[in-house]
């Protein structure tokens, strides 16, 4: 390759952005390059030659300077290239190479990767190492749409963000120091204990998430359940049907309340909210007395009622809050919520989406981006509708700022192919709660009609919506439904047709979902918004948790149990606070790299010598907990065929293949082939359908899949017509 006049060089952080830059500034005169494997693009901005290029991602890692060993304690870090370490990564050194060469002429350099803090560090290694520079200039952009870049390149500052690279190396040599060591301390403990060799490995975040998850867990299996009754009226009114709920007395209520303050020790947890349910009967005896005083007694409407209130206008997306509504109306987990946005983003149809923001800043120029979405057929009636309400363009807005990007938003921008899937699912979420953020509150009304029978209540309550206003920007993304009662008047007999008792038990504390483990993780502050959705899959992945009804492992609880009672600072939330809490002072300037490192160092090292002084009993334990782990991930569930013995995961000794079957074998000899490719996750259910155990499959790059192992189930349907595509 010959280079034949100086030039700007930009480095993105990925190839399809570097794409997106180069015909933004570049327009007509844009070219691309084939630079062996990697592609890099030519363009002329107002008569300036530039060159743009991409990493993909982080080009360089941290590793053990002077090579891996399985000693510890270890500090000593160093970059180093991540072809030379991942051999999965080998496709990097070519992006590396061609960076080296294109550094080697440029008379400027600038950085164009995301504007955050490991777009930060991904830029200064380029620039370091793979340049040789010490410095460049920093574009800053939240889309990549043609006015966004220019004005971004036009307006570029003439130094790296410094604080952001600062506390991204903090970040990844802390993250590097607590997983490497600890790694490393386990498996000698384990190895010192046993004889075995098995790596355990934990981190900086995930033991105090997988910490109060497991105090979830603990909370769950102690649960002791309280019986109570409720009882419901089958009535006839002027030929309507009508089905009420008992509602205890003002009285019951108290004695209820009294009751529960009796039980403070059982009740009083912050995890777990007790409230006085009307229609929840504790007192076992009084639910006979009901029965028997309104059995064959027919009754009258003593009360009509309604109530209006107001439904706020919801506030714009932040990373969390995306990723949870994408959760709940869709299934999505988070992780994949964050790839489907940043591809999004990419595309340049939407923001960036790794922001804590609820703010839609003036400076968006709200009013053009609803010009553009207008241009969209499917949209244009819902941006007339939004300009009819909110004429100038206020939106409702949330507490949460982020220094460096705005609410995730849409830019109006028309899509080059067609949305498909999840893709168009997620990008119509966005839009339509870009929408609604404009609208008014909505107004909704519960109505109410008691009916007496000799001194007892029984109530029907239905709520509606009066006023829709900013559900009609939202729809169809509204998880309520309207209940319309019947018109009835006050006074007028009630048939009593039958008098039901039902039996309840109160339930455990709910376990955490995908949606809501996020938001706890960001209501702890634990992890960033760019790394939460990361820590629950690292936890699924290392078997600590399951389902997605987030369920702690038996691997799980007897690792948390190690660490809690050995190495308590390992699971403290406050001492991992603290740390992200110094690294915002280094991205601000008001702390420094050296001091909260050393900080860690002297942290860590009380830990670790906590795990020396009891390597031996500690490593037994973590080796129990690893083989009844291993024990246990392999059972799918009971046996539908023989119903005594467990279904489990086997291999066949000359094929290799992985199938199930009953280990009650040779008296049952059930037996199910099961998908060679990809990871099998347990779950709790059987299948509705035939009863045959449930697994989630995963798969690189793909969504999970929760499938019945039985082949002949009729729920194999899909499954069989995605395997046929695959094969193909």
């Amino acid at each position: 390759m010959k280079y034949f006049m100086s030039y700007e060089l930009i480095i993105s952080e990925k190839p399809q952005a570097a794409e997106k830059i180069a015909k933004a500034l570049g327009d007509k005169t844009m070219k691309k390059v084939r630079d062996g494997k990697v592609n890099y693009y030519t363009a002329s901005y107002n008569g300036k030659e530039i060159r743009v290029a991409s990493a993909v991602g982080h080009l360089y890692i941290l590793g053990e300077k002077g090579g891996e060993s399985w000693t510890y304690p270890v500090f000593n870090t160093e970059w180093k290239p991540l072809w030379k370490i991942s051999k999965s990564s080998d496709y990097t050194a070519d992006y590396i190479a061609c960076l080296s060469k294109l550094g080697k002429n440029a008379n400027e350099i600038t950085v164009a990767a995301d504007f955050d803090i490991e777009g930060e560090v991904i830029g200064l290694n380029v620039i370091r190492f793979a340049l040789g520079k010490k410095d460049a200039n920093r574009m800053k952009f939240s889309t990549l749409t043609k006015k966004d870049i220019v004005n971004a390149y036009e307006n570029k500052q003439k130094h790296l963000e410094w604080g952001q690279a600062k506390a991204g190396e903090t970040r990844h040599n802390l993250d590097w120091y607590y997983g490497i060591n600890l790694s490393r301390a386990f498996t000698q403990a384990i190895k010192k204990g046993t004889n075995q060799f098995k790596v355990l490995s934990t981190g900086r975040v995930q033991a105090p998430a997988l910490h109060f998850l497991t105090e979830r867990e603990k909370k769950i299996k102690a649960f002791k359940p309280e019986k109570y009754v409720q009882i419901y009226l089958d009535g006839l009114c002027s030929n309507v049907e009508l089905k009420a709920e008992y509602e205890m007395s003002e009285e019951q209520v108290k004695l209820r309340k009294k009751q529960l303050g009796s039980k403070k020790n059982d009740y009083d947890d912050k995890d777990i909210k007790i409230s006085i349910d009307k229609s929840k009967i504790f007192d076992l005896k009084f639910a006979d007395k009901v029965v028997s005083e309104t059995q064959n007694q027919n009754g009258f409407i003593s009360e009509i009622s309604a109530k209006k209130f107001k439904q706020k206008v919801p506030i714009p997306f932040d990373l969390t809050s995306l990723q949870m509504e994408a959760s709940n109306m869709f299934g999505i987990s988070p992780k994949r919520t964050l790839e489907i946005a940043q591809k999004l983003y990419i595309e340049g149809l939407t923001s960036y989406p790794r922001t804590s923001s609820q703010k839609l800043p003036k400076e968006l120029n709200l009013d053009e981006v609803l010009e553009k979405l207008k241009n969209q057929a499917v949209y244009a009636d819902k941006v007339k509708l939004v300009l009819e309400i909110n004429p100038k363009l206020k939106p409702n807005e949330g507490k949460k700022t982020d220094p460096a990007h705005p609410a995730i938003h849409p830019t109006g921008e028309i899509p080059t192919k067609k949305l498909e899937g999840p893709e168009f699912k997620l990008y119509d979420l966005i839009v339509k709660r870009f929408f609604s953020v404009f609208g008014k509150d909505a107004v909704r009304e519960t109505n109410t009609i008691k009916i007496k029978i000799n001194s007892h209540n029984f109530v029907l309550k239905g709520t509606r919506t009066v006023e829709a206003n900013w559900h009609l920007l939202y729809e169809p993304y509204l998880k309520f439904e309207d209940v319309q009662l019947p018109k009835l008047d006050e006074g007028i007999e009630v048939i009593n047709k039958k008098i039901e008792k039902i039996n309840k038990e109160t339930s455990p504390p709910k376990r955490y979902t995908d949606a809501s483990i996020i938001k706890e993780l960001e209501k702890r502050n634990l992890g960033t918004k760019s790394t939460r959705a990361e820590i629950l899959s690292n936890l699924r992945n290392r078997g600590y948790v399951v389902d997605k009804s987030i369920r702690v492992t038996e691997l799980g609880l007897m690792l948390d149990d190690v660490m809690a009672t050995e190495t308590p600072d390992l699971v403290d939330e406050k001492l991992t606070r603290h740390f992200d809490s110094e690294m915002d002072k280094i991205r601000e300037g008001k702390s420094t790299q050296e001091k909260v490192l050393k900080m860690a160092k002297s942290k860590l090292l009380k830990i670790l010598n906590d795990i020396q002084n009891n390597e031996v009993e500690l490593g037994i334990r973590l080796a129990k907990a690893s083989n009844i782990a291993k024990a246990e991930m392999g059972k799918l569930g009971k046996c539908p065929k023989c119903e005594k013995g467990e279904i489990v995961i086997r291999t066949a000794k000359a094929s290799k293949k992985r199938f199930a079957a009953c280990n009650a074998y040779p008296n049952c000899k059930n037996i199910y082939p099961l998908p060679q490719i990809g990871k099998i996750e347990t779950t709790d259910n059987p299948c509705p359908e035939c009863g045959s155990p449930v697994i989630i499959l995963l798969k690189p790059g793909k969504r999970p899949w929760r499938i019945c192992i039985n082949m002949d189930c009729p729920t194999k349907t899909e499954y069989k017509k995605q395997e046929e595509i695959s094969k193909k």
